[in-house]
C-alpha cells in the first residue's frame, strides 16, 4: 500500500511539473556538468525498425556478410552516415550509368 501512495505521490508531481514552464522549474540544487568526457551520445535513442526488402548486388552483399554477424547493422549505419552527412547527391543514381538495367 506505501508503494502505491509513492507511486501516485510521484505521479502527481511530474503532472506539476509538467505543466510549469522550464523557467519556473527550480533546478539550483543539481550541479553543473563541467566534464563531458564520459557521455555517450545517443545511449538510450532507439530508433523504429521498419521491416524492408531490398535488392542488393551480389558482390556488396558478400562484402558486407563477410565483415561478420550484423550486416544489416552496417547497411542501416551506412545509410544513417549518408542520411546524417545532409549530402544527399552524393546518393543520385543515374540510371544511364547501367546501360541496359535502366530499360528494365
Amino acid at each position: 500500500m506505501h508503494t502505491q501512495k509513492v507511486n501516485a505521490d510521484r505521479a502527481r508531481e511530474i503532472r506539476a511539473l509538467k505543466r510549469m514552464k522550464d523557467s519556473e522549474i527550480d533546478t539550483t540544487d543539481i550541479p553543473p556538468i563541467s566534464d563531458w568526457s564520459k557521455a555517450m551520445v545517443g545511449k538510450f535513442y532507439r530508433p523504429i525498425k521498419k521491416p524492408l526488402t531490398i535488392r542488393l548486388d551480389a558482390d556488396v552483399l558478400a562484402w558486407l556478410k563477410g565483415q561478420g554477424k550484423g550486416y544489416q547493422t552496417r547497411i542501416n549505419a551506412l545509410l544513417r552516415t549518408a542520411m546524417e552527412s545532409g549530402e544527399s547527391h552524393a546518393f543520385v543514381i543515374r540510371l544511364s550509368d547501367y546501360g541496359e538495367f535502366a530499360a528494365r
